[in-house]
């Protein structure tokens, strides 16, 4: 299945047209297991990591199931739900060019902190019946308290990175939108039954397993493994005390940072992530002290000024962002040179997630993660399922000496060290135009797989 062209699925012609564009050739295992059996009908529950494709994985089929036809004109035919405004733009955006060669199919973002003219374009798309609806859960559960929108006609109900958006508090919101959506003629039961639902998750845990078995009926499950971080990614670590974390981001910031193989890299496009918003703010306020170029994303901030700050770090006006995991997921910037890990994911697919922003577009990247001594089993699991042993970096002159590297059996840190960290205060620390080659043809034929620059879809 990894091998599956996209001509070789049940994709319509004018998606295929779009993909051709596009240059998208071959599917990704996600789009490969989960196209077909959309489009016979089955519901989802797919997990798969972001980057694996599986906004195409759900999009393509059901825009090709659209373009068919049998849907009502004047109707929201399927409904998207996303966590975070980003990722819903990124869906957005997705859907432009999938439907290029599509007529009659409509769409619209749905998303919070916006202007009051934003709001009015929202409510006029809802109120003609956009076929496809991207929404936040928040802004969606507004427009449906203002009697904007009706989903009694759904035909697609499909919730990408569910794990997150329950993570971020949204459950409620979510069983909320379900029960309007329809009622189970066998159970009388209140939830999307007549829909098709598709649900997908990065991770299974047991709040995930329990809203699948809520709202997908008789589903498929489609679970794809997390892949291992590209081997451009050149990865290392400083093993050290809490309190020498900081310290030793500074001396990168002032010194510059050389790799194991001899590389000197700059500080110039970096993202800095942590767990905690409060240490972004910290972060943030010690290396503009520096003089550093450097802005910060979490979730205090409001809608605009997570846009401004985003903004203005992708086009080069901000050199350094000091990100919570909402940037971890579901953006795509191609030129960051370094990603540094404040601290050890607990999540081994958060770790692939952070590091994953760096050598991306056959660029090179370097990962560095900060292992305080209480988060050295942790990292030491990462090192297990990569199957490797991370570089460890010497600690700067002047921070003093670091911990053992040293795991218990039970995969926690001992706590020894050779040495106690002492502070400073002695005590202990811690375009339709270029369509396909000899123009449209009626038929899925085997003619594009012959110009060999398409590459794997990977949005």
């Amino acid at each position: 299945m990894t091998d599956l062209h996209f001509d070789e699925t049940l994709l319509n012609d004018n998606i295929l047209d779009a993909l051709w564009d596009m240059h998208f050739d071959k599917c990704t295992p996600i789009q490969a297991a989960c196209i077909d059996l959309i489009i016979e009908g089955h519901d989802i529950m797919g997990v798969a990591q972001t980057g694996t494709g599986k906004t195409a994985a759900y999009l393509l089929p059901v825009l090709s199931l659209l373009d068919d036809g049998g849907f009502p004109e004047d109707a929201v035919n399927c409904l998207i739900m996303a966590p975070t405004r980003e990722l819903a733009q990124q869906i957005d955006q997705a859907m432009q060019g999938f439907s290029y060669y599509l007529d009659g199919i409509s769409s619209v973002a749905v998303y919070g902190g916006n202007d009051g003219g934003r709001y009015d374009q929202e409510l006029a798309a809802l109120r003609k019946g956009a076929s496809v609806v991207i929404a936040t859960p928040g802004r969606l559960i507004s427009h449906m308290q203002m009697g904007n929108l009706d989903l009694s006609r759904l035909s697609f109900f499909i919730l990408d990175e569910a794990d997150r958006m329950l993570d971020m508090g949204f459950s409620d919101d979510i069983m909320a939108i379900a029960k309007k959506i329809g009622v189970n003629p066998q159970t009388g039961v209140k939830g999307p039954f007549k829909c098709q639902t598709i649900m997908f998750s990065a991770t299974m845990p047991d709040n995930i397993n329990r809203l699948a078995h809520t709202l997908l009926h008789n589903p498929v499950n489609v679970r794809i493994a997390v892949s291992k971080p590209a081997e451009k990614i050149q990865q290392s670590a400083y093993v050290c005390y809490a309190p020498q974390k900081l310290p030793i981001l500074k001396s990168i910031f002032k010194n510059g940072f050389t790799t194991e193989s001899g590389q000197q890299y700059g500080l110039t496009r970096a993202i800095i992530f942590s767990g905690k918003k409060q240490r972004v703010k910290e972060i943030n306020a010690a290396l503009k002290k520096l003089g550093v170029n450097c802005g910060a994303m979490h979730s205090d901030l409001s809608q605009a000024e997570r846009d401004d700050i985003m903004y203005r770090f992708k086009a080069g006006m901000v050199e350094v962002l000091v990100a919570t995991d909402i940037v971890a997921r579901g953006i795509d910037i191609d030129d960051i040179q370094m990603v540094i890990n404040y601290d050890v994911p607990r999540d081994i697919e958060d770790y692939v997630h952070r590091i994953g922003r760096t050598a991306r577009a056959e660029r090179d990247g370097v990962a560095i993660t900060l292992v305080a001594d209480d988060e050295i089993g942790y990292f030491r699991k990462i090192e297990r399922f990569i199957e490797r042993d991370i570089h460890k970096n010497t600690l700067p002159e002047g921070i003093g000496e670091a911990p053992e590297y040293k795991v218990t059996e039970g995969g926690k840190p001992s706590g020894k060290s050779n040495k106690r960290y002492r502070g400073k205060n002695g005590g202990k620390q811690g375009g339709k135009n270029g369509g396909r080659q000899g123009g449209k043809q009626g038929n899925k034929g085997n003619y594009r797989r012959n110009n060999k620059s398409k590459n794997t879809q990977g949005k």
